[in-house]
């Protein structure tokens, strides 16, 4: 790796000054959407991702669970679907989403280590063809960030970052709740199934893949598990309500799903990602 193209993340310490571990993700290559020219809105073009990720693993090296740490396997089909779905048009709305979802609360249903900070850079090769190599690194911590979340009929709607033309969000459907079937010509809708146990137009969906549901398309959500299960959401543009609801899921159409998550599991007991402590 180039000197000018090297990595550093700053030290950060917790609230009694010891170093915090870092987990990095580094080189995650993405063919997406992202760029203000007519050609960038037609046309993917790479874009490369660097994470460090400040957090307290010794838990993690002492309990010998995933769920005290952070499963990075996970993470980076999670980041990879953001930067897919999200469509974004500077490099300034990729990094600050990307920090905002990682320095998100865990929810119940995905449980892992709280990140305390994270330094994000997003570089992008190709913009200045070879002339030179633009990108751009922030770093945010975990107490700057607030995020609303809202009520609803299936449980709650966690807005993580709304921008131009785009939003991110977190469907977190209740135990026996239920995302009513609708089709909105207003928007495009990606999601990306978080949680295990959930059914897509009344059919079971394996945790890790992705729909992307055109505009005007129906589609629901329902959750027969007795823990909340949560649907990552980009909506683009960001979240409009739909102009209506049928009573039911079934005859619905389900579209080809694309899974981001590896398929490896742990091969020793009790190293579930999904194990609680």
């Amino acid at each position: 790796m180039s000197a000018e193209l090297a990595f550093h993340p700053p030290v950060v310490h917790d609230t009694q000054g010891r170093p915090l571990d870092v987990i990095e993700l580094r080189g995650l290559t993405v063919d997406c959407i992202v760029g203000i020219y007519n050609r960038e809105r037609v046309q993917a073009q790479p874009l490369r991702l660097d994470v460090a990720l400040f957090l307290d693993t010794r838990n993690a090296a002492t309990g010998g669970r995933l769920a005290h740490t952070v499963n990075y396997g996970r993470l980076a089909g999670e980041l990879r679907f953001l930067l897919e779905a999200c469509r974004f048009e500077l490099l300034e709305s990729a990094v600050e989403a990307v920090s905002r979802y990682l320095l998100a609360p865990p929810t119940s249903d995905v449980p892992r280590a709280q990140v305390t900070a994270a330094t994000v850079r997003v570089i992008k090769p190709l913009a200045l063809h070879g002339l030179a190599v633009p990108s751009l690194q922030v770093h945010r911590t975990a107490d700057e960030m607030h995020y609303a979340s809202e009520e609803r009929s299936f449980g709650r709607l966690d807005i993580i970052h709304e921008g131009a033309g785009y939003g991110v969000y977190r469907l977190r459907v209740k135990p026996g709740g239920r995302v009513p079937a609708s089709a909105n010509t207003a928007m495009e809708e990606s999601e990306l199934m978080l949680g295990t146990g959930l059914r897509a137009q009344g059919q079971p969906v394996e945790r890790g893949l992705a729909f992307h549901w055109p505009r005007g398309f129906p589609r629901s959500y329902e959750n027969p598990t007795g823990q909340e299960q949560t649907v990552l959401s980009v909506y683009r543009p960001r979240f409009l309500e739909a102009e209506g609801a049928s009573a039911s899921a079934e005859g619905l159409p389900l579209i080809t799903g694309t899974s981001y998550y590896p398929h490896d599991e742990p091969a020793a007991p009790g190293l579930s990602a999904d194990k609680q402590p």
